[in-house]
């Protein structure tokens, strides 16, 4: 048993909940084998064939060791340049001062499944046609079947006046980063004391995690009432959508929310560029009169900002063909995958889960959760010569904390149905939840190095 699920199981002890109900509990939610407690191999393939994943990060890994477990004789390779693994869902809780940075990260050689070739390097090029990767420095790789997992391109550049190198100057900061959200925690406890005009703003792109800057705009409120300077604070959303919101059973309460909270909502509004010198938010507000889009810019000052910066599928994806050419995927080159299956639809031999698939769910751990043994399932099924048949339902899970010690735990498909997993749909999950908490604070992170990453369930 890990450390961290020990000290975990030590916590629950001291708030009175004991180690006999919490595996109780674990087991009748199906998160016991996701812990590391236990693993039962559900089937084993004989088939054959070179699978190159491309990406090491939660569903490369993931998908790796499902891999592994289940062909008699895998032949893995996984492509990545990284030394660490994050767990990204932890950076808000980093910013927020709930981790400390080294709780969220791993050796990336830890993380590697025993008998996988690691090549630790960068991707240059694909050809499908050829069935071939080009590395930067080890050639190019042949494959039989290829899991396309690299995760997403985060574009800083496109927001004119900000660099990933420059965040934290004129007081402009991003979660999306292992060391901006360190430098968001900083400017969090001081504007906590100097008070000023707060700007949250999300992006127009689909991006990973879509409920991170609702949740850092949500616990930068909490925190200074906390201190009791939340009077000093005039703090304003601003997103890109036309909603806040688009979950319907969630959503009356998320905006219950900030009305209670006394924090502004503006639709429909980009983030063109920001100028750190004067601490202004350059915006463009997009509005449609009849046919035609009307945009108009203006100017917010600011003294504290956190924005969410444009991503997109790798430029590598993009260059190969294999991105989404229509519909509202296409501009960003999301992975043109069939959104049950995960099977590229020109291509039969390469699946993608993960961020990088256009697929209409949201970018989270939770759905990567979901996705990686369909996936599997699936690519082996190919591999065996036969049709996919397992379907993902687009299930995602976006825990928004909406302060310190409670969560609005939104569980959803393809649909934008609630999809609740037990034990929570015993309790009313319209509403933020201290057991959703801890759920968010001391199970998911264990769930994801000791149990997710090591292909449990």
């Amino acid at each position: 048993m890990s450390h961290e699920l020990e000290d975990l199981l030590k916590t629950f002890e001291k708030k009175g909940i004991n180690r006999r109900h919490f595996f109780k509990l674990m087991a009748a939610a199906g998160l016991v084998t996701a812990v590391g407690i236990y693993k039962a191999k559900e089937f084993s393939s004989n088939a054959k064939g070179k699978i190159v994943i491309i990406g090491g990060g939660a569903a490369g890994i993931s998908m790796a060791a499902r891999l592994n477990d289940w062909l008699d004789e895998p032949d893995i390779t996984l492509i990545d340049p990284s030394d660490r693994h994050f767990y990204q869902p932890g950076f808000t809780l980093i910013a927020s001062g709930v981790y400390q940075p080294d709780e969220v990260w791993r050796k990336q050689e830890d993380c590697m499944p025993s008998g996988i070739k690691w090549i630790k390097d960068s991707v240059a090029a694909i050809d499908p046609n050829k069935n071939q990767v080009t590395t930067k420095n080890n050639g190019k790789i042949a494959y039989d079947f290829l899991v396309l997992t690299p995760g997403l391109q985060t574009n800083w550049e496109k927001v004119e006046g900000i660099t990933q190198a420059t965040l934290g100057e004129g007081n402009a900061h991003s979660i999306y980063d292992f060391e901006g959200a360190q430098k968001t925690w900083k400017a969090l406890q001081e504007f906590s004391k100097t008070g000023g005009k707060a700007i949250y703003t999300d992006t127009y792109t689909k991006h990973k995690c879509g409920g991170a800057p609702k949740k850092i705009c949500l616990l930068t409120d909490d925190y200074t009432r906390k201190q009791g300077t939340r009077d000093n604070a005039d703090m304003h959303y601003y997103t890109a959508s036309k909603e806040l919101y688009d979950i319907p059973f969630f959503t009356p309460r998320l905006l219950k929310i900030y009305e209670e909270r006394n924090i502004p909502i503006n639709l429909n509004v980009r983030v063109k560029g920001v100028d750190t010198v004067a601490k202004q938010v350059h915006f463009e507000k997009i509005e449609t009169v009849g046919d035609q889009k009307v945009y108009t810019p203006f100017i917010e000052d600011y003294d504290f900002l956190h924005f969410t910066p444009p991503m997109s599928a790798p430029d590598f994806v993009r260059e190969a063909g294999l991105g989404w050419t229509e519909g509202k995927l296409a501009a960003e080159a999301w992975v043109m995958v069939d959104k049950e299956t995960l099977v590229h639809k020109t291509y039969p031999n390469i699946i993608s889960l993960g961020d990088v698939a256009g697929i209409p769910t949201s970018k989270t751990s939770a759905a990567v959760r979901k996705q990686v043994p369909i996936a599997a399932k699936n690519l082996i099924s190919l591999m065996e010569g036969k049709e996919p048949e397992e379907k993902y339902d687009g299930y995602a899970a976006c825990p928004i904390v909406t302060d310190y010690g409670h969560v609005l735990l939104c569980e959803f498909n393809y649909k934008k149905e609630p999809e609740i997993s037990f034990p929570f749909n015993l309790i009313d999950t319209s509403k933020e939840q201290r057991a959703a908490w801890w759920l968010k604070v001391h199970i998911l992170k264990p769930m994801y190095f000791y149990g997710m990453l090591n292909g449990f369930a």
